[in-house]
């Protein structure tokens, strides 16, 4: 089973950009589909994006639309997510995950989960 371990979190100004990456172990890196969700004090761990195999589909919510992107490099065997226009609501901690279906947005369905990273982004 792959595992997972987010970095590039911080703090940032409404406006501002941050790119957080997931580096992956194990030798079947290619093999899974990969999302980024969050989750934000007191709520439920939310559906960010996510990418095929090998990033030919990528799916994103609604929330993030043209603001982030997704993207994965399969030789370094790292996901990242590219996060433009940040917003005070964008605060949480972001989370990766392996092993859904394509483009799933269901949490239940990932089976390998990094331990977090934490985006602030002040007003």
């Amino acid at each position: 089973q792959v595992q997972l371990v987010e970095s590039g979190g911080g703090l940032v100004q409404a406006g501002g950009s941050l790119r957080l990456s997931c580096a992956a172990s194990g030798p079947t890196f290619n093999y899974y589909n990969l999302g980024w969700f969050r989750q934000a004090p007191g709520k439920e761990r939310e559906f960010v994006a996510a990418i095929s195999r090998f990033g030919n589909s990528v799916y994103y919510a609604d929330s993030v639309k043209g603001r982030f992107t997704i993207s994965r490099d399969n030789a370094r065997k790292t996901l990242y997510l590219q996060m433009n226009s940040l917003k005070p609501e964008d605060t949480a901690v972001y989370y990766c995950a392996a092993g859904a279906r394509a483009g799933s947005q269901d949490r239940t369905e990932y089976v390998s989960w990094g331990q977090g990273t934490q985006v602030t982004v002040s007003s």
